[in-house]
């Protein structure tokens, strides 16, 4: 009789063992601990999750995963979602279910139904998901031939899981899941059964969605919902959810007079003169950070078509780009033209005019461009997501031997601006080469051996900041370097990028001429710092819920008046501000006090001096600072001394200081 064939299985610990093939994930637990076996709800086999009762039929490295496994999230989610789709069709029989898959912070399940859900059902169908959950149904797996689940699916009415099965490649097995008498068409995996959800879950908000995403088919109702291992985690994220719906920075840009959106520019801003302040504040704060080292360019908004073919991006690109096509009459020809949607192109259309020389290196590009990509309207969000931003774009030509010490340089900077900005915590994500990129092996080696000394002490230099590799995310035509910041409620935000590229100054020809008299390549490092300049300033919003620091805030101060014969005097106040370079307006109106405190904090102004027959009889000033009730009495020269200090830019302080 033949052996039975066997896995060998590599443990977490270094340990081997080899069990019977076949052998579920399940057995593996119990065969180490009944303990363990109680606690796992899947298994990975070398990084890929598995459900428990699936057979293990090759070698590889298997871990157990239990519910409080970070794991074990996207499973609670995923299994949460399947239960919604059963409640839904127990309370409203007849009911479609589509897709229903998990996303960040949480998962959603699209139905189609007669009668579009409403936010007020989602109580009912909470209280149905918990009844189903407390069943503790286990999941269990079959595979059904094409036809079978064809014929079961179209015999239920559910055509959307018809169409779902035609579109499975024909080489992949038909899944289905079940969970007690109810199943679904699904890739898995799943928990153990429906009580590993647990409790902590939350139906979130509905919306309308198009089956798959195509405005040409039918709409659906869309559920989000939410789920975590723990009750503590869930209350968490409601409360963040919470503050981020107060400090969302269309509400607040609303409240501060900022900016505003309409549907004739759909996904162009509309700045008005505060909001415009502020950007001009924070492109002002940028130049002085770069004014040492970069030179400042503009390259043209408009460009032929054919400069874009050179770069690539007409193919890649193309469906993104605003295009217009133009009646040349001269040439009795039509151009085509397209607004460009990044700088990189015209910068190494400025490197390339002149000769350059090795001594000329490093070359340091910068710009504030302006760019147009086309994003679908649903993927519009305020100032986050936008058609017309600009970018605090740079471009760093420069030797091999001088990368290092370039890539190091654009961090310190990266970094110190965070710091300016109150940003700690700090996450350096490094990523190396894709599977399909440009260059040879050799480039690549050199460059991300480059990067990877440069993270580690990057990693060294501060326990504020931490690191990471992700293999294979880099950019087809280099490996990158991407910065993400924590905002005050404990979001991340991907903002900085550094960028290795082989590839644009190979396609346009860029050169310079060597120490041995030979042309040669330079090495371009792409880099930006806020990235989209609107996007950082939605960021800042909703960082600091509109209470600017004093230095960045669009209108510092107010003066305010308590009775009409102070009115004079508060504007030799507010001259004397102005004298002082604060950006000041005053408050004479006819209006209590009161009011004008309200409406003036609500507009997040940072100070309010109040003056009345007192302060103007003795030359001083109340000030109440945005978010206290307190008033302090000052001296008009304390408070002006004092105030010209605060609005004072950290980079201009350090200068100062230096």
């Amino acid at each position: 009789m033949a052996d039975q064939p066997s896995v060998t299985l590599v443990f977490p610990d270094g340990s081997k063992r080899e069990y019977p093939a076949g052998i579920t994930g399940g057995e593996v637990a119990e065969s180490i601990a009944k303990s363990l076996a109680k606690k796992s709800v899947a298994y990975a086999l070398d990084g890929q999750l598995r459900d428990l009762v699936e057979p293990i039929r090759a070698d590889g490295a298997l871990e157990l995963v239990t519910r409080d496994d970070d794991r074990a999230l996207e499973l609670i989610r995923h299994d949460c979602a399947h239960v919604l789709a059963e409640a839904v069709q127990e309370l409203w029989p007849g009911t479609q279910v589509t897709i229903g898959p998990v996303i960040e912070n949480g998962f959603y399940y699209d139905f189609a139904r007669n009668e579009p859900f409403t936010p007020e059902d989602l109580p009912v169908i909470e209280k149905k998901m918990r009844e189903v959950i407390a069943r503790n149904r286990p999941f269990t797996r079959e595979v059904w031939t094409r036809q079978e689940a064809k014929d079961f699916f179209a015999a239920r009415g559910e055509n959307y899981k018809v169409e779902l099965v035609d579109a499975i490649p024909e080489d992949q097995d038909i899944k289905i899941y079940a969970q007690g008498e109810w199943l679904d068409l699904c890739r898995g995996p799943h928990m153990r059964s429906t009580g590993d959800i647990g409790s902590a879950f939350k139906l979130m908000s509905v919306a309308g969605a198009y089956w798959r995403g195509d405005s040409n088919n039918a709409m659906l109702t869309r559920i989000y919902g939410t789920a975590f291992a723990n009750q503590a985690d869930l209350d968490a994220y409601l409360t963040m959810r919470e503050e981020a719906e107060k400090r969302d920075h269309r509400k607040l840009g609303r409240e501060m007079d900022l900016f505003h959106f309409q549907e004739e520019g759909p996904g162009v801003v509309f700045w008005h003169a505060k909001g415009w302040r502020s950007f001009q504040n924070l492109v002002s704060y940028m130049r002085r950070r770069i004014a040492r080292d970069y030179q400042e360019v503009n390259a043209p908004q408009v460009l032929d078509k054919s400069l874009w073919e050179t770069s690539g991006h007409w193919g890649w690109y193309r469906d993104s780009m605003f295009k217009v096509e133009v009646a040349d009459d001269e040439a009795d020809d039509d151009r085509i033209f397209a607004l460009k949607p990044m700088n990189c192109p015209g910068h190494v259309q400025i490197f390339k005019h002149g000769l350059k020389s090795y001594r000329d290196l490093p070359v340091r590009l910068a710009e504030f461009g302006a760019v147009h990509r086309y994003e679908p309207s649903g993927a519009l969000h305020g100032l986050m997501r936008v058609r017309g931003f600009t970018q605090d774009d740079a471009h760093v030509f420069c030797t091999e031997d001088q990368l290092a010490d370039e890539i190091m340089k654009i961090n310190d900077l990266i970094l110190s601006v965070f710091e300016d900005f109150g940003f700690e915590k700090i996450t350096v994500k490094f990523s190396t080469r894709p599977e399909k990129r440009v260059g040879a092996d050799a480039l690549w080696d050199h460059a991300e051996g480059i990067m990877a000394g440069v993270l580690d002490k990057i990693g060294q230099s501060s326990n504020r900041i931490t690191t990471e590799v992700n293999p294979g995310d880099g950019a087809f035509y280099g490996p990158k370097f991407d910065y993400y910041l924590r905002d005050a409620i404990g979001r991340d935000w991907q903002c900085s990028t550094t960028q290795v590229d082989f590839n644009l100054p190979e396609r346009f020809g860029a050169f310079y001429i060597d120490s041995d008299g030979e042309k040669k390549q330079p090495v371009m490092v792409h880099r930006a710092i806020c990235g989209s300049m609107e996007r950082f300033l939605g960021i800042l919003i909703e960082n600091f819920a509109g209470h600017f620091p004093l230095w960045f805030a669009p209108l510092q101060v107010v003066v305010a008046t308590i009775t009409s014969e102070a009115d004079a005097y508060a504007e030799a106040v507010a001259e004397k501000l102005r004298d002082a370079g604060l950006q000041v307006a005053t408050d004479t109106r006819n209006e209590k006090i009161n009011y004008k405190v309200r409406e003036h904090s609500l507009a997040k102004v940072p100070v309010i001096l109040v003056c009345g027959h007192r302060e103007s009889a003795e030359n001083t000033v109340s000030m109440r600072r945005l978010g206290s009730r307190d008033q302090q009495s000052l001296s008009l020269d304390e408070a002006v001394s004092l105030l010209a200090g605060e609005a004072t830019p950290p980079d201009v302080k350090r200068r100062h200081a230096g």
